[in-house]
């Protein structure tokens, strides 16, 4: 019986990390774990007191599907400006949220999305960054 316990408790926390994002430690833990895995990078400049940095981290952020696709394909960094976390200076942007995709090498793909994107445009988003990543690696 305790053993049932045991694999129920163990059972519960896995199905409870698979609900979030596994977020890097910080920015060059996810470089360099992105360099290991040859994905692409979603790096998210936030602030804990900005309204549209909270809707995005309560609902997008929260999307099964969202948390999904980026735990499988992606590696995913989010410094907060307001706890002083590392972010390089050219990915600076004076709005936050601001969402990069970034290549493995930390340059960034396109250009950032800016605020609160819904659930259903950033799996969008998701699936052209995944897509276009893929071209470029299959190049190489």
């Amino acid at each position: 019986m305790r053993k049932f316990f045991i694999y129920l408790i163990l059972g519960i926390a896995v199905t409870l990390e698979a609900f979030e994002i596994k977020w890097a430690k910080d920015f060059n833990a996810g470089i360099a774990e992105a360099k290991k895995a040859n994905k692409p990078v979603l790096f998210v400049s936030s602030r804990h007191s900005c309204k549209f940095c909270v809707v995005l981290d309560e609902t997008t952020f929260k999307d099964k599907k969202v948390i999904e696709e980026l735990n499988k394909n992606f590696v995913s960094i989010i410094s907060y400006s307001d706890e002083n976390d590392y972010m390089p200076k050219e990915l600076w942007q004076p709005g936050t949220p601001a969402i990069w995709f970034l290549e493995p090498s930390a340059e960034p793909m396109y250009q950032p999305l800016m605020g609160a994107v819904d659930a259903e445009n950033f799996l969008k988003a998701l699936g052209i960054v995944k897509e276009e990543f893929n071209k470029e690696k299959n190049k190489k």
